[in-house]
């Protein structure tokens, strides 16, 4: 059944507890952890024992009806709070006010994966690899319940207690059965050539961003980058991008098998899993992080 973030009484989704209608009042409020167009993200605590971090995403809806994203994060709510998977935030539940409404986030410890990546400038090939190794995987698990992200980028990915890599964001995602969309979306330099020609589209624009996200791992930018926007597309249109000499052959076949201007002839998931460069560096028996000092 859709909700309605901005008129319907709230609750934790959770099979662990029973159902329970969530208020400000039962929380503990920390240091902000992030600020949006829409809002502000603190760390908070539940008063109530056992006692809780995660994260509360505070939305105005005043600013989401003056914006006129009340379908989006509709969307964000209804995709994001049926999802379990290690390597994809949760949402727990959500609730609101006269003025507000408010996501309870799972708690990413280590916040923004942009930020040691804009510390470090690249990523090590191991860490690009581990990293792309667990976004695989939860595109696998997004893809098998037919939501398409439609916005993978270094902002939208987080980092938790141990390391281990976080989608969020799912404002732009779209749970498609009849898995063709036709709206154009996402940040200018991962869009696709079907997105930006505006064709319609599927699941495999989450391959395409996959691959500029390996590129931008571990060339420190984009692979079709440039200061006009015009320019950005036509390079996404052509295909037209280089690699630094330093890029090892694997990662060179894996990137270019799913920049692929035809979406068919991208690089299945399956494949993706299981492909020379990602085995590299997979660590037998473990799905952990990479380790902070690999960066």
């Amino acid at each position: 059944m859709p909700v309605n973030p901005l008129t319907d009484n709230t609750y934790i989704t959770n099979a662990q507890r029973p159902l329970k209608e969530w208020h400000l009042s039962d929380f503990e409020i920390g240091r902000p952890l992030g600020k949006g167009k829409f809002g502000r993200v603190y760390m908070v605590r539940t008063k109530e024992e056992p006692k809780f971090v995660l994260a509360l995403k505070t939305l105005y809806k005043d600013e989401i009806i003056q914006g006129r994203v009340e379908k989006q994060i509709r969307r964000e709510i209804e995709i994001q709070q049926n999802l379990r998977h290690p390597n994809v935030l949760r949402l727990y539940g959500y609730f609101h006010d006269a003025n507000r409404i408010f996501l309870m986030l799972e708690f990413a410890g280590k916040g923004e994966l942009y930020r040691p990546l804009s510390r470090a400038g690249r990523f090590t090939e191991r860490r690009s690899a581990r990293y792309i190794a667990q976004m695989a995987d939860a595109l696998s698990y997004l893809h098998a319940k037919h939501v398409i992200h439609r916005d993978i980028k270094p902002e939208n990915l987080l980092l938790g207690l141990n390391g281990e890599l976080k989608i969020a964001d799912f404002g732009w995602s779209v749970h498609a059965p009849s898995n063709r969309r036709t709206t154009i979306c996402g940040t200018c330099d991962y869009l696709p050539p079907e997105m930006v020609e505006h064709k319609q589209h599927d699941e495999k624009v989450d391959l395409w961003a996959l691959g500029v996200l390996s590129y931008e791992f571990l060339c420190g930018k984009p692979p079709f980058e440039e200061p006009d926007q015009q320019a950005t597309y036509r390079r996404i249109k052509e295909v037209r991008y280089s690699f630094p000499t330093y890029v090892s052959p694997e990662a060179k076949d894996f990137i270019s098998r799913l920049l692929q201007y035809e979406p068919p002839k991208r690089m299945p998931l399956s494949e993706v899993l299981v492909h020379p460069w990602l085995e590299k560096y997979r660590h037998r028996g473990s799905q952990g992080a990479p380790k902070a000092s690999s960066s």
